[in-house]
């Protein structure tokens, strides 16, 4: 029951993991208010939370699951995975210093630091799909070593 009640825990935190970073791809738009601003804030606070949610719920799963760190430790994809990830949350932290920064007085977003901030929110899009594909392949016993 252990190993199925914290495969659906991590799942669904990616899940929303995935919810918030779609929200803020479609919130981080040209002509972005304060209050804008700070609602894109909020909602960047929920993608710490839940990324960290997903890292610790992930390695307790790694490590009390059925499969066990045996498993985890000696598969590539897992690896894959996990520094596929770390790359996203690497990809995660100009958004986030730019919209803390964006939120002092006077210091309305420009058209180009809008625009930097999507191509940081479009990478990190691009590099989640392979997390599905890294996990696919490592449940099915691939990149085993």
């Amino acid at each position: 029951m252990l190993d199925l009640t914290l495969a659906i825990a991590h799942h669904l935190l990616i899940l929303g993991l995935f919810g918030v970073l779609a929200v803020e791809w479609i919130g981080v738009r040209r002509g972005m208010s304060l209050t804008n601003v700070v609602q894109i804030g909020k909602v960047d606070l929920w993608y710490g939370i839940l990324a960290g949610l997903i890292i610790v719920v992930g390695f307790v799963r790694a490590v009390f699951a059925a499969k066990g760190w045996g498993y985890y430790s000696h598969n590539a994809f897992f690896w894959a995975k996990i520094a596929v990830f770390a790359l996203i949350g690497l990809l995660s932290v100009p958004p986030t210093v730019a919209f803390i920064r964006w939120r002092r007085p006077g210091a309305t977003p420009s058209d180009a630091q809008i625009d930097m901030s999507r191509r940081f929110l479009w990478a990190e899009i691009a590099l989640f799909a392979l997390l599905p594909a890294f996990a696919a392949a490592m449940a099915r016993g691939y990149g085993a070593f």
